[in-house]
């Protein structure tokens, strides 16, 4: 990547897990980074483990249309202009719910969240990434190995993570002409509070409940960092990154 201190970045869900990983990556990278999360003492905290990192801290909800436009107006409007967006917030939802015991207001959830918060952040980091001058940009979607192959009883989060891969597609394929490129990494089992419970145990196909496997979320960030610096002419449209020994290849 070329002139680095004038990269800008979007992170949604910086406020712990992946997103603070990937943005504590990007920050001590150079890149001038927006940090967005429903809870403000996070992403502060987030911002204050790479002291003196150019970043804003925006409280958004990505499944509420106005609070993103607010967040991407405060973000060009500080730094003027955006080059990346790592589109990772998400939610697991409830789990270990059967499908026909699934509260509508859980599905629903996931979805606004998942699905439809991605959507609402690609849209409007592609209409700036079109507008601007030069124009283009990237953006990275936060997928899962569940956007292949899914857990038992997790039907709303491996729904909204296999249409994750569509709206990656889509994207990539209608940004061609305005230099935007989209790419999507499918993470498994990176060690943060949200797969704590992988330590102790995660039902299997088979109704097992086996202890999982975990690689440090840092090797996540430089994967998301290595996509995100390559030139505009080049992108990885699907990579996955996991612990080398969970069950994913050959799951049930």
């Amino acid at each position: 990547m070329t002139d680095r201190q004038t990269k800008i970045a979007v992170v949604t869900g910086a406020g712990s897990g992946i997103g603070r990983a990937v943005a504590v990556e990007l920050l001590r990278g150079g890149w001038s980074v927006a940090l967005a999360g429903r809870r403000m003492e996070t992403l502060e905290e987030t911002a204050g483990l790479v002291p003196g990192g150019p970043s804003l801290a925006v409280r958004t909800d990505v499944s509420r249309p106005e609070e993103v436009a607010a967040l991407f107006a405060a973000t060009v409007e500080l730094f003027g202009r955006v080059d990346l967006l790592f589109n990772n917030a998400g939610t697991f939802g409830p789990g270990g719910v059967p499908v026909e015991e699934l509260p509508y207001d859980a599905w629903r959830h996931v979805v606004d969240t998942n699905l439809n918060g991605a959507f609402l952040c690609a849209q409007a980091a592609y209409r700036q990434m079109k507008e601007q001058d030069p124009q283009g940009g990237r953006i990275i979607n936060n997928g899962s190995v569940s956007a292949h192959t899914p857990r038992p009883m997790s039907v709303a989060y491996t729904a909204t993570k296999h249409a994750l891969t569509g709206l990656t597609k889509s994207l990539s394929l209608d940004g061609r002409p305005y230099r935007i490129a989209v790419g999507q990494i499918d993470i498994g089992n990176a060690a943060t509070d949200m797969t704590a419970r992988m330590a102790t145990g995660a039902l299997q196909a088979d109704g097992e409940v086996v202890p999982e496997p975990v690689m440090d979320v840092a090797d996540v960030a430089r994967t998301v960092r290595h996509m995100a610096e390559l030139p505009l002419e080049a992108n990885v449209q699907f990579a996955t990154v996991l612990a080398t020994a969970m069950p994913y290849v050959g799951r049930g």
